[in-house]
């Protein structure tokens, strides 16, 4: 009898040494990927690598115009009933028939619907009415991918209909359809742009969540570059370009975007626990390591099902930040889109000017990347957009000739090499502000309204880019008028970003609830960045 008490005493004992494995604290994705994941493996890099790929064909939709829509350069007599006209400066006025576009009719948008002269400012409605359209998909694709969608979907809806409205876009018969197209082609681009940012961010750990961020911006520029390499053979046909376009995005979501996961933090606040953590393993085997068989994730539908997106407006210090990222949008938005239609205003090739312009963003991601290593977000964003706004007032001081009607066959150049340089350093710092706003809303706003937030800073640099082509037509005559314009709206996004906390090296928190909670509980009031978040370090600025 006493040996049977003692063995099932043995057993009551062995069974309570078990019971701790069996009840492992429920863990956050933050402490997952850094404690049993890794904060960037191969898993991930190659998940960020495939992710990222999308944002090339963002970087297409937004900047064929430069291309398509671009003013020819030269005009001769034409060959049938042309006569004489070499000492005429203007097209205008001349009898319709009797001159034709060096190129064809067919080389632009312009040259196709002869829109120069009075007809002048209709060349700036398809740029205007894209950014409008980017505005409008913002809402829509921040909003899905926080929802119903996803992340993962949302690109693969982006990247489709970017595909066939790239193609329809191609068979338009007049610049009002063509107008309507390109809108569509910047709604449907526009999920590309929030859903991949976030996408790639959301697995590695706070150490790498600015680089990885960067390596989007680099797909971006690799976009840009290509887009001078295949305007150039199909310059004589702006068609044929948006057709060849059409082709990228409908690669990819075929053949490399399934190989994709979805974000393990939108399924874990979508109430998907089991999905986000098999999502967790296969990154974890990859890397070479193995989740506890016991791992649980922490419970946060629970404040999910009490937040709404209203939440992000009633909630006193997620607006301030929200409307304080939204001004700074405007104004980066204006410049860095309009600096890049700009080109057509300097006195250069525009496949030479472009090109330069695409290859400045790589020294702009690179320096970006390094940079946000070991300095603060806020600082960097400033200090770029400060240097953008100078070299923008610098471009005046060196610039050459007039803008009159004239200009177009002039022998005077209307720029100089030292304002193209300065115009290129600009236009570099401009995109390093551009890049680190992507970063710095990623890391303001927790998981279930991150995309939402992020869609509001998208439209607000979709709204500065939308006034920019009416600023750029502007420009042909008086350029000074542009440079002060986008050297004033750049200083002032700089200013503006003081009012921002700092996010350096700070976790992402999954709800509103918990990021207000965890923040006073660190003795760091939301509506306070009299301090680092996250952190000890005192900074200085005005509070939020």
């Amino acid at each position: 009898m006493e040996g049977e008490q003692q063995n099932q005493q043995l057993v009551e004992t062995a069974n309570t040494v078990e019971v701790p494995a069996e009840t492992l604290e429920p863990l956050t994705v933050d402490e997952v990927i850094e404690k049993h994941i890794g904060s960037l493996g191969w898993s991930q890099f190659l998940h960020v690598f495939l992710v990222s790929l999308a944002w090339i064909f963002d970087s297409q939709s937004t900047l064929v115009t430069i291309f398509s829509d671009a003013e020819p350069s030269s005009w001769k007599s034409s060959a049938v009933n042309g006569g004489n006209h070499d000492n005429i400066a203007s097209v205008c006025g001349l009898k319709p028939g009797s001159w034709e576009w060096v190129g064809g009719h067919k080389s632009s948008t312009i040259a196709e619907w002869n829109l120069v002269c009075e007809r002048k400012l209709l060349a700036a409605i398809p740029a205007s009415l894209f950014f409008l359209g980017s505005l409008l998909g913002s809402a829509v694709f921040g909003r899905l991918a926080d929802t119903r969608l996803g992340r993962k979907k949302t690109v693969l809806v982006s990247c489709v209909l970017t595909s066939a409205t790239f193609f329809f876009t191609s068979l338009s018969p007049n610049i009002w359809i063509y107008s309507l197209l390109r809108c569509a082609n910047g709604f449907a681009r526009s999920g590309i742009g929030i859903a991949c940012l976030v996408l790639s961010t959301e697995v590695v750990g706070r150490k790498w969540r600015g680089q990885v961020g960067q390596y989007g911006f680099f797909l971006f520029t690799v976009g840009f570059i290509s887009l001078p390499l295949i305007a150039y053979p199909t310059r004589n046909n702006w068609r044929t370009l948006h057709r060849i376009l059409a082709i990228f995005p409908m690669f990819y979501s075929l053949f490399l975007l399934p190989f994709v996961a979805e974000s393990p933090r939108w399924l874990l606040v979508r109430g998907k626990s089991k999905e986000s953590i098999a999502v967790l393993k296969r990154f974890a085997k990859l890397n070479g390591k193995e989740l506890p068989t016991n791992l649980t994730l922490a419970d946060v539908t629970s404040n999910i099902e009490a937040e709404t997106y209203g939440n992000l407006w009633t909630t006193k210090w997620a607006a301030k930040r929200l409307i304080t990222v939204m001004i700074a949008g405007f104004g980066i938005g204006f410049v860095y889109y309009g600096v890049q239609l700009n080109v057509e205003n300097l006195n250069f090739s525009i496949y030479f000017t472009v090109a330069m312009n695409a290859i400045m963003e790589i020294p702009a991601v690179l320096i970006g990347t390094i940079l946000l290593s070991f300095t603060s977000r806020r600082f960097l964003f400033s200090i770029s957009a400060f240097l953008a706004g100078v070299s923008c007032f610098l471009c005046i001081i060196f610039s050459k000739g007039s803008r009159g009607p004239k200009a177009k066959t002039s022998k005077e150049p209307r720029g100089s090499w030292p304002q193209l340089s300065i115009e290129a350093l600009g236009f570099m710092a401009a995109s390093t502000s551009y890049d680190i706003l992507y970063i710095y809303c990623v890391e303001l706003f927790p998981t279930n309204v991150r995309n939402f937030a992020m869609s509001f800073m998208r439209q607000a640099l979709m709204l500065g880019a939308s006034v920019s082509p009416l600023l750029v037509a502007l420009g042909r005559l008086s350029p000074s008028l542009s440079f002060i314009i986008f050297g004033a709206l750049s200083i002032f996004s700089g200013f503006v970003s003081f009012w921002l906390p700092e996010t350096k090296d700070a976790p992402l928190f999954e709800t509103l609830k918990q990021q207000g909670e965890e923040e006073k509980r660190r003795r760091l009031p939301a509506d306070d960045s009299a301090l680092e978040l996250g952190n000890e370090t005192k900074i200085t600025g005005p509070s939020m």
